[in-house]
């Protein structure tokens, strides 16, 4: 269908790669833009909503039709305009992606440290003993995985690259996991540590799986009966799901990205002048004006059914994570926009390569940091 609207065919003329390959990427990049347009313009038009009285909470949990109409116009668009536009959207793309791993390292932290604080603070023993149970197995299961990856990405001395960025892999995993046992930090713990290292050597694997076909290091994709079509299949629906429970958690997050007044009410003597006036009602423990006009039982109806009290989570940074979403998951249907993409390959090439393990490397620093930052900047207080 592509093939047939003038302005894309004019793009096609100018491009290096086959008919095939630029078609594809074109296709992605404006199923892509069109979903972070959406997104978006959500973004934009929630901003600043901290309570359900807002007249625009109503855009976030209903207009269920106006949205759908809208989207399915903001899907159709983008094969309006010139690949040059588009073009355009896929370099902004990769740091918009960029900015999606950021926030997704920041959400394996807290998530890591979240689960290690409500196993630890259960009263019961048998938590303790899982906590131990799921540290040690972690830890198993990536020392296990780095010795296949050793096997399978170093067939040969010669493959120096892979055998340096393994060996990456185990200092930084090991120095982070020593920093938090030790007596001066004060939030370290092994069990974060645990599901850091896990996390890094999930994405070594990823990238050094990521490698073209061609290279002769990468031991997988010679070894026809380990890189099946089911096996890049399974991988894509994982990585679709991870994608969508990033974006989910990111806007859902409440005790990381909260965004109530209300907590803080009581301390501050004019937050009730910045509270809407049904929050202003529900926090000073009153109802709802009543409305003459209305039956004894409409006004009940409407008072059960009238959204009150502060919103639960960001609503505006929920959708943002869904854009930058839609331009991460473009990046991986597309091998980063690079040329020299493999057919019948999915989040394979050179770039896609050192996108993960920079990633690697900034969530181990970043959780170095985590640790190390009340013990450099002791007057400041992170809430640990």
């Amino acid at each position: 269908m592509m093939m047939k609207i003038p302005w894309i065919v004019r793009g096609y003329a100018e491009s290096a790669l086959d008919g095939d390959t630029w078609y594809g990427q074109q296709a992605v990049y404006r199923v892509s833009f069109g979903n972070f347009t959406f997104f978006l313009a959500l973004c934009m038009v929630l901003m600043g909503v901290k309570d359900r009285s807002d007249s625009r909470d109503i855009i976030h949990h209903g207009s269920w039709h106006l949205k759908f109409l809208a989207w399915i116009i903001l899907m159709i668009f983008p094969f309006f305009l010139p690949p040059v536009l588009i073009d355009a959207y896929a370099w902004m793309a990769r740091f918009g992606s960029g900015a999606f791993l950021v926030v997704q390292m920041i959400i394996l932290l807290d998530f890591a440290a979240a689960w290690n604080q409500s196993w630890a603070s259960k009263e019961s023993e048998k938590w303790l003993y899982a906590l131990l149970a799921v540290t040690v197995g972690l830890y198993l299961g990536s020392a296990v995985a780095i010795g296949f990856m050793f096997h399978w990405f170093h067939p040969d001395p010669s493959c120096s690259l892979n055998a340096l960025l393994l060996s990456m892999t185990l200092v930084l995993c090991l120095c982070f996991s020593m920093v938090s046992v030790h007596p001066s930090v004060p939030s370290g713990s092994l069990m974060p540590s645990a599901v850091i290292t896990a996390y890094c050597t999930y994405l070594c694997f990823s990238a050094l799986s990521s490698e073209p076909a061609s290279y002769t290091c990468n031991g997988i994709s010679r070894d026809a009966s380990t890189l099946s079509a089911s096996t890049l299949s399974a991988g894509m629906l994982l990585t679709m799901l991870s994608v969508v429970y990033s974006a989910l958690r990111a806007g859902s997050n409440s005790s990381f990205f909260n965004t109530s007044d209300v907590e803080n009410s009581s301390q501050d003597p004019d937050a009730g002048a910045r509270l809407g006036p049904y929050q202003q009602l529900v926090t000073a423990g009153g109802d709802l004006p009543e409305e003459p006009d209305l039956e004894p039982e409409d006004q009940e109806m409407k008072r059960a059914a009238a959204p009150l009290g502060p919103v639960q989570y960001n609503y505006s940074f929920f959708h943002l994570i869904f854009a930058l979403a839609s331009m991460y998951v473009a990046m991986l249907m597309t091998g980063w926009g690079e040329e020299s993409e493999e057919q019948d390959k999915i989040d394979v090439g050179w770039i896609s390569v050192w996108v993960k393990i920079i990633s690697q490397w900034a969530t181990a620093l970043l959780y170095s940091w985590t640790l190390l930052a009340p013990i450099l900047l002791p007057d400041r207080d992170f809430g640990f």
